[in-house]
């Protein structure tokens, strides 16, 4: 996956938009109002929500440790930085962004919630 791929499959998602609050190469993809993130986009990697907890998000530095790494600040959260180009499989970094899509759209007020969010990853 590159991060055309990666930006093509975030902003597929219902009520998904991007956003570069700090003047970055790549955008942040948000969901909601007033816009929670979901995905850190970049050239290589993409920081996603992981799981509800740090204990949940660890299993992928189990699995992958030359290709998973908490994220800086917010890592505590169950935020980690997955690799694009290294030994994770493609369908595990789309499972990874439709969990991380599940988690942040679940924790919004369901006013904010997109139609259609539910479903997403369900076709898999």
């Amino acid at each position: 996956m590159d991060a055309t791929e990666l930006l093509d499959l975030c902003l597929g998602f219902p009520g998904a938009w991007p956003d570069n609050p700090w003047d970055h190469e790549y955008p942040v993809i948000k969901v909601g109002e007033p816009g929670k993130i979901f995905a850190f986009v970049g050239a290589d990697s993409v920081g996603v929500k992981a799981g509800p907890n740090r204990d949940v998000a660890d299993e992928w530095l189990n699995r992958f440790p030359e290709d998973a790494s908490v994220m800086a600040y917010i890592g505590r959260s169950g935020w980690n930085s997955l690799s694009l180009v290294g030994g994770i499989p493609h369908d595990e970094l789309v499972e990874a962004v439709e969990t991380s899509y599940r988690i942040v759209v679940g924790g919004l007020a369901k006013k904010h919630r997109p139609m259609g969010w539910d479903s997403v990853g369900e076709d898999r």
